[in-house]
This record gives C-alpha cells, sequence and structure tokens, in this order.
C-alpha cells in the first residue's frame, strides 16, 4: 500500500518539501518516455542533460532512503506514457493515491488532469515550490478586459513582494525602477572575458542509449564533453561562477554579440532554474547580495537588469501562458505564411550573422536573449515566417525551452503573432542594429549599407517591406510610428523596389 509520487523531468528540485523526510509508504516514481522525446523534436544535448539531470535526482533521492521507481528510456518494461507506466507502477506497489507536482506546460497538465479523474485513485496535485507567483496571478493583477499586459507594472510588485533592491521607504534602490537604458553597450573586446563555467561530463554510454532507442534529435549532442549541470551542487557551482566572474560586466554587455564568444557575461543559468535545480529567489538575491557587498565592481544597473530577468519577466510570461493557452500557441495576427527556411536546421546561410547565431545554436542548444529577439526573431519576423514554425524550433532547439516560457517569448515578444498583447511593438531591426552591437557584418558577403543591389545585406529590405506591408497596423504605435512613417516617405519607385527585393528573397528564402 503505497502513495506514488510522480517527478517530471523538470521537476529536479531536491529542496522541494517532498523529500524532506523518508517515508516508506512514498514512491517516487520518475520516467524518460518517448511521449516527452517526440512531441517536437528536440536538440541532443537537451534531451541528455534532462535524462541526466533525471538520474542524478533518482540517485540522490535513493541515497537519502526514498523509494524510486525510474524507467529509463531503454527499459523493456517502459510503456513510453505517463499513464501507462504509472498504471503499471500502481499494480506493482498497490498503490493507494497518487501525487504529482503542477506540470508547467499546458500538454502535459491536460493529460495529468484526465488521467487523474479516470486512474481509479484519489489523486492530488501540489506545488513545485519554484515560482513566485501562482499561475493566475498575472491575471489577477491585470484588468480582465486590458488589451495590453505590461510587464513593467506586474514587475513593481514582485519587487516590492520579495523586497529585493528596494529602499526602507518602499521605494526601488537608486530611485529607478528599470535601467534598460544603461544596459544597451557594444562589446569591443574589452572588458576581458571570464573563463566559462561549463561542467565537462562524459555522457557518451546516455547519448549511445539515447539513440539506440530511436529518439530523433538534431544538433551536436557534445557527449564527451557535456557542458550543462546535472544536479543542484553544480548549479550552485555555475551560479556562483557568474555573480563572481559575470555579473559584474552582465549589464552593460548584456545586449552584445561577438564571434569570439557565445556567452560574452550571460550566465548561461536558465536551463538549471528551468527545470528547477535553482529557485529564483535564491538566484536574484545572490545578485543583490553582491551588489550590495560591492556597489563600485558590480553596478546597480547590471543588477537590476539581472534581477528583472529572473523575478520579473519570467514570473510575467509564464502568468501570461497560463492566462492564454491554447490559443495562444495559434496566434498569428500577422497572417504570415513563409515556411522556416531550410537553413535553421544546418546553420548554412550566406548571412553572417544568422549563420553564427543559428549555428552556435545548433552547436551548443544555446543564445543568448538578443541572438534569440534580434537576429533569429527579427529574421522571421521581417521574412513572414509561419510564427508556428518559428515556435516549434525555437522549443525544440534551445536547452532551456520549456514550452511555459518559449512559446509567449516567441508567439508574443518575438513574432507579434498575438497582435501586440505581450509587446508593445514588433521587435526588428535591419542590419545596421546588427551592425552596432555586434561584429558580425564585419566578415559577411553582403554588405550591411545597402538595400536594393546584388550584395545588399537581406535584412534591410526585408526590415522596409515589414513596415510598408504593415503600415496600417502600425503607423500610430507610438513606440515605432517613426519607422512607418519613414517607409510611407519614401518615392513610390523606391517602395516599389523594397517590396519587389523582399518578394525575390522570399522566393529564394532557402539560399540566401
Amino acid at each position: 500500500m503505497a502513495c506514488v509520487r510522480l517527478i517530471l523531468g523538470d521537476q529536479l528540485n531536491e529542496r522541494h518539501s517532498w523529500f524532506g523526510k523518508v517515508d516508506a509508504k512514498v514512491v517516487y516514481v520518475m520516467m524518460e518516455v518517448r511521449s516527452e522525446t517526440d512531441y517536437v523534436r528536440h536538440h541532443a544535448q537537451k534531451v541528455v542533460a534532462i535524462f541526466a539531470g533525471m538520474r542524478s535526482l533518482a540517485e540522490q533521492l535513493r541515497k537519502n532512503g526514498h523509494q524510486v521507481r525510474y524507467f529509463k528510456i531503454s527499459d523493456k518494461d517502459n510503456r513510453h506514457s505517463f499513464a501507462e507506466n504509472l498504471r503499471l507502477v500502481f499494480k506493482e506497489v498497490k498503490a493507494t493515491r497518487l501525487e504529482y507536482q503542477e506540470p508547467d506546460e499546458y500538454r502535459v497538465d491536460q493529460d495529468l488532469a484526465d488521467f487523474a479523474k479516470t486512474c481509479g485513485l484519489p489523486a492530488a496535485i501540489k506545488s513545485s515550490e519554484h515560482f513566485l507567483d501562482e499561475r493566475k496571478g498575472v491575471a489577477q493583477h491585470f484588468q480582465p478586459d486590458a488589451k495590453r499586459w505590461l510587464m513593467e507594472s506586474y514587475y513593481r510588485v514582485v519587487r516590492k513582494r520579495s523586497g529585493l533592491l528596494m529602499d526602507a521607504d518602499g521605494g526601488p534602490k537608486g530611485g529607478k525602477w528599470n535601467y534598460d537604458h544603461d544596459n544597451r553597450k557594444p562589446w569591443k573586446g574589452k572588458p576581458a572575458l571570464p573563463k566559462t563555467w561549463d561542467f565537462n561530463h562524459d555522457h557518451r554510454n546516455l547519448w549511445t542509449e539515447i539513440q539506440a532507442a530511436g529518439v530523433k534529435t538534431f544538433g551536436e549532442p557534445s557527449a564527451e564533453n557535456f557542458p550543462w549541470p546535472e544536479n543542484r551542487a553544480e548549479a550552485l557551482k555555475q551560479l556562483r561562477a557568474f555573480i563572481a566572474h559575470g555579473l559584474p560586466n552582465f549589464g552593460d554587455y548584456e545586449d552584445a554579440m561577438n564571434t569570439t564568444s557565445d556567452r560574452l557575461f550571460h550566465s548561461r543559468l536558465s536551463f538549471a532554474l528551468n527545470v528547477k535545480m535553482l529557485s529564483p529567489q535564491e538566484v536574484a538575491a545572490a545578485a543583490v547580495a553582491r551588489h550590495e557587498a560591492e556597489p563600485d565592481v558590480v553596478p546597480l544597473a547590471a543588477t537590476e537588469g539581472f534581477v528583472r530577468q529572473i523575478i520579473g519577466w519570467r514570473e510575467y510570461i509564464r502568468g501570461v501562458y497560463w492566462a492564454k493557452m491554447p490559443s495562444y500557441r495559434d496566434g498569428n495576427a500577422l497572417d504570415h505564411q513563409v515556411a522556416l527556411p531550410k537553413w535553421f536546421w544546418d546553420g548554412q546561410t550566406k548571412m553572417n550573422c544568422l549563420r553564427c547565431s543559428i549555428g552556435q545554436s545548433l552547436t551548443t542548444a544555446y543564445a543568448h536573449h538578443i541572438q534569440r529577439l534580434m537576429v533569429i526573431g527579427s529574421f522571421c519576423l521581417t521574412a513572414g515566417v509561419n510564427p508556428r514554425e518559428v515556435e516549434q524550433w525555437f522549443l525544440g532547439v534551445y536547452i532551456d525551452a520549456f514550452e511555459w516560457v518559449e512559446l509567449p517569448n516567441v508567439i508574443g515578444m518575438s513574432q507579434h503573432a498575438d497582435g501586440g498583447f505581450l509587446a508593445s511593438k514588433p521587435y526588428v531591426c535591419a542590419a545596421s542594429y546588427i551592425g552596432k552591437m555586434s561584429d558580425y557584418c564585419s566578415d559577411c558577403v553582403y554588405d550591411p549599407k545597402d538595400r536594393l543591389g546584388p550584395k545588399a545585406c537581406p535584412l534591410n529590405a526585408l526590415y522596409w517591406d515589414f513596415w510598408l506591408r504593415h503600415q496600417k497596423r502600425f503607423a500610430n504605435n507610438p513606440r515605432i510610428g517613426m519607422a512607418v512613417r519613414q517607409a510611407m516617405a519614401m518615392k513610390p519607385a523606391e517602395q516599389l523596389a523594397i517590396r519587389k527585393k523582399a518578394d525575390e528573397l522570399r522566393a529564394k528564402m532557402d539560399n540566401i
């Protein structure tokens, strides 16, 4: 007679209250199932990292005296379904109760809720004890009929609740809530980059096991020198390394890109956060503590920018996801229908900014937020790529991409496919922005200053074509109306030439 507790692959929180005491009548169930590896094609490192983290947690739980029933991807009795494997365990242990933590993906949440209704046992859903707010917290903050939910409003509430970077009188430290304007410098080679805080695991046996099971992936597995943490202890080492060596310069250069580094001063903690090895509160608090100890070394702007990402944007995005699913994933307000170019799967494009950003993504399963938003995302948006195809690629390629955080970022923030509910403006750019914030243009076959010639950077024609195509929608937008008016002020012949150039680019999208 036992209580069965299900632990999902992104619920690797060693400090969850479930594990506070050993109970001989509790059996924890973890499973590597094809239903999760196959619903979208994932990067090889993503599958390896999640499985390695799951196996590490299972081992730790057993060492601590807990009972664990673990289904490996290669186990013959693995039925590759949450429901079927749970039914098998129910029989094995004579289960009398089912418990599971709140899933973070709508699809899994629905599947487990349906199973709980029909499994024949009393079932209870528990908090994952990870987020700072409940699923409905963001929705409850805004008016039900609000046309747009501005993150900044919600962020201030979370800041006050957390107590981070707050003065004794209840105001924001330094007198401002947001220092984003101070964090937009390009990196020109100085200051020196910190040594990476990656690991060097050997997961060749696990990778062989995954391949033998028939799991279809893409990207480089890096199984011989695997860089991602597999447990909380390793994630904490990464956190401490970032706070010591990356945070001081993070703010200044968080929007910068450079061919010499795939991260610059970014933390690369998002995987550990999203599988819950680390909590958002402890990560943000560590940054604030370093700033308070050495304010001259770790500026307020850098600290606030990092804290805003962790306790503001991340929590806000989750709230949008749970308020708007399942219809949110099908948003296509701009009616974009172009197919995702083939080179998204191999990186073989002549545009150096995209070759570097996508090539890096395929090699490392990682790109920082500006590469995702202003290089890859902006290209897809101006080219008119179907947002659902963009979203599925993002979900599969990135190590930290779980639907609750990835989907609103792509559908809302990146592709403006929700009609502007999440983002007040579309995030698009021409080659000039890429040239300002990176060194990508310096080694490209295309001319970043040309719009229409045979060697003109494709980003330029696509950018201006975007504003011409959608001028009615955006002409009165106070944040980007100037760009639309510039496009509309062009001579008719120039507008026609831009539209023609953009159509030519779309016609040969796989070969640009």
